[in-house]
């Protein structure tokens, strides 16, 4: 074989190097190889971290016989997801409108020009309970292509038709990107009308939440994180939901902390769990799901109105930015994209292998004098992997624990954590996503804060460092000039230029890393990259998640491709981007960019009250334009008073505060204030300690110098 994947960023693309299939990367020399022989192309779609992917890889992709007949009847492509999701919506479209479902691995059929014919998922190597054999599906689509030319290209013409049709309706619900308008505050039916959708998507929340096991619907359940940002920004802003959306919110943030989908003994969250008691994971651990995650623990550790939770939020704040710190972080200071569902036991793939336990395991670690009451603290019998074909059990409550319980649970943690590390460890997939990276760094950056304000400024100043490692990896990295690549490996970028929800994800963290330490190197990188996906991704016609894309793409799809406004397990492109958007605007005032915010959330009218687990993200950024957002100017000759004025807005003023500081040198050294945020702009502090100014909508009010006198105009408004 060729062993062109050996050298790819992706671990995925890696793993299959050395497979008998001769693998292609995407890309326009496979297609051209498939128009030179005449044959159909394979593309097989997955991830590093997916278990079913390298079970059909074991199965499949390793049989030289099954090798052997995709070597010579097709061009077979091999693609991570999560490196090329340009590549993964569109021909995942594709599969869901050919069978009605979709997942990975993802098996796609597509003619030389890239346009889809045949697509399904996994395929098992034996037909089982209905479903073909992958050899069966190989020779009936070989069959197919020889013998039928003429159906195998209408259908994908047909197919094709359907999803430029599918981009047009994206395009409808964005809606028309503008860059001029009104804002939102200064049209009172808008945002009345904003209002009520944003009320009815928390009772539409209401009405589908499990209220015996927490979060949404049923098996599987996923974090709904998008969805907590918004309920979080709701409570915070006040109103006639505001206490549901809490309740809403406290709930499901109580229920995932205390559930297996949380590592109990090391922090970090698993992607899913696959029935609806929280209790059995599906155990890969995505750096998208953690940073997310992060930063709502963050915030509910200022928000969560009992004493218990907001312990238990800080616990696992501090656990999970600790994991991502030592699990995650490569050597050059980013993080990579996820660790394995797998562990490779004695040379088989064991789902979870690292994490389960049995009850005479955990007797052998833990001190007999306390070993049963420690094992009483766990629900070791819904975590039972035995009704999924694994043994031992997960380690989580499924209840409250009390002070005490807790304090048992943490005093002898150490011990289980120190002898599961002797255990095989599940393989990392090293490369750096820019998006999530930056979505990290504003992940660390609010950990930091949280932490330092509630006393513990060691870890505060461990974790801060963490993101402003990350934040200058990204820079240093994927930044050439203007353009943002998306993925790097061993410190070098590679692949494709970054999406949409990169350049958003990446302005995202520079602005929290901004307002966290004051550092204006950080507003300017983020105000730079804001400017370029203006540029790159805004066309006459409205808004692209890519600023290129492939022929094949274009063929598959329809040239008319449009922003997908709705979340998926990462906030969509097009919410991300509002939201950094908005941001910029109330640093630098700009009304235009202001506008173009607004309009990028014209969809929440749509699908709010409908479906609100699609357009979380764009919900929670429509709720801080609604509530200003509020920005907050802090100047002053003594940090001590800066920052006492910067922890008092933060306790009072809720997930939307845009923050600016600066420490000035007093006037009578002779020093000129000079900053490069416009906020602060004017804000010359003269020789006071501390000032602060409140504006709400770019409208301030009379600066205080105190603590009590800003919670007061926060809280007061």
């Amino acid at each position: 074989m060729a062993g062109r994947l050996q050298g790819e960023a992706s671990a995925y693309l890696r793993q299959h190097a050395g497979n008998p299939v001769d693998w292609w990367p995407f890309g326009d020399e496979a297609f051209s190889e498939a128009r030179r022989r005449n044959v159909p192309v394979f593309i097989s779609v997955g991830y590093a971290a997916c278990h079913w992917c390298h079970v059909m890889a074991h199965e499949s992709f390793e049989d030289p016989v099954t090798a052997a007949y995709l070597n010579e009847n097709f061009v077979s492509i091999k693609v991570d997801r999560e490196e090329r999701p340009d590549v993964d919506a569109v021909y995942m479209a594709a599969t869901q409108a050919m069978t009605g479902q979709g997942g990975w691995p993802m098996s796609v059929f597509t003619l030389p020009d890239g346009r889809t014919f045949y697509a399904g998922t996994y395929f098992p190597p034996r037909p089982v309970q209905g479903m073909p054999s992958f050899r069966d599906v190989l020779e009936a689509v070989a069959s197919a292509w020889n013998d039928r030319p003429g159906e195998v290209r209408e259908s994908a013409a047909q197919l094709a038709a359907h999803l430029a049709s599918a981009q047009q309706g994206n395009r409808r619900l964005l809606g028309p990107v503008l860059d001029t308008g009104l804002d939102a505050g200064d049209d009172a039916a808008d945002a009345t009308a904003a209002q009520h959708v944003l009320s009815a998507a928390v009772e539409t929340l209401a009405g589908l939440e499990d209220r015996q096991f927490g979060g949404f619907g049923g098996a599987p359940k996923f974090p709904p994180s998008t969805v907590l940002r918004f309920l979080l920004a709701h409570a915070a802003a006040g109103g006639s939901t505001a206490a549901e959306a809490g309740a809403l919110a406290d709930r499901t943030l109580g229920a995932m902390a205390r559930s297996a989908l949380y590592d109990q003994l090391e922090g970090g969250f698993a992607r899913y769990t696959v029935d609806r008691r929280w209790a059995v994971p599906h155990f890969e651990k995505m750096l998208y799901d953690n940073v997310q995650l992060l930063s709502l623990y963050a915030q509910w550790a200022r928000t969560a109105l009992g004493a218990g939770d907001r312990r238990l939020a800080l616990r696992v704040t501090r656990e999970t930015a600790d994991w991502m710190i030592r699990r995650l972080r490569v050597e050059e200071g980013g993080f990579a994209s996820s660790l394995d569902a797998d562990t490779l036991i004695q040379g088989h793939r064991v789902e979870g292998g690292t994490y389960v336990w049995t009850p005479e395991q955990m007797r052998e670690v833990l001190d007999p004098e306390h070993a049963d009451a420690v094992l009483g603290l766990l629900d070791l019998e819904s975590g039972n992997m035995a009704a999924h074909g694994g043994t031992g059990s997960t380690l989580h409550f499924g209840r409250v624990l009390s002070a005490a319980d807790e304090g048992l649970w943490l005093r002898h943690r150490p011990s289980l954590a120190a002898a599961r590390n002797l255990r095989p460890q599940p393989e990392r997939d090293d490369k750096v996503v820019a998006g999530w990276n930056g979505l990290a760094v504003a992940a660390l950056a609010s950990a930091a804060v949280v932490l330092s304000d509630a006393g513990e400024a060691g870890e505060a100043g461990r974790i801060l460092r963490a993101a402003g490692d990350a934040a200058s990896y990204l820079l240093r990295v994927h930044r050439t000039g203007a353009t943002l690549r998306r993925v790097s490996h061993d410190g070098h970028a590679q692949g494709i230029e970054g999406l949409l929800e990169d350049y958003a994800g990446v302005a995202e963290g520079l602005f929290a890393l901004y307002a966290a330490t004051g550092d204006e190197h950080w507003y300017t990188e983020a105000e730079s990259l804001v400017l370029a996906a203006e540029n790159r991704f805004r066309t006459a016609g409205g808004l692209q998640d890519t600023a290129v894309r492939p022929n094949e793409l274009v063929n598959a799809q329809g040239s008319q491709a449009a922003a997908d406004p709705l979340d998926g397990p990462t906030p969509s492109g097009a919410a991300l981007f509002a939201g950094v958007l908005l941001t910029y605007s109330a640093y630098s005032g700009s009304l235009r960019h202001r506008a173009l915010a607004q309009s990028l959330l014209k969809h929440v009218e749509v699908v709010g009250a409908q479906a609100p687990q699609a357009a979380g993200w764009a919900m929670s950024v429509l709720q801080f334009l609604l509530d200003g957002p509020r920005e907050l100017a802090v100047t002053g000759t003594d940090a001590g008073a800066v920052a006492e004025l910067l922890r008092a807005a933060r306790d009072a003023g809720g997930p939307g505060l845009v923050i600016a500081s600066r420490i000035a040198a007093p006037r009578s050294a002779g020093a000129v204030f000079e900053t490069r945020v416009p906020l602060l702009q004017g804000r010359d502090p003269g020789d006071a300690p501390a000032v602060a100014y409140l504006c709400r909508g770019m409208v301030c009010r009379r600066p205080v110098s105190s603590a009590a006198e800003l919670q007061a105009l926060i809280t007061g408004e």
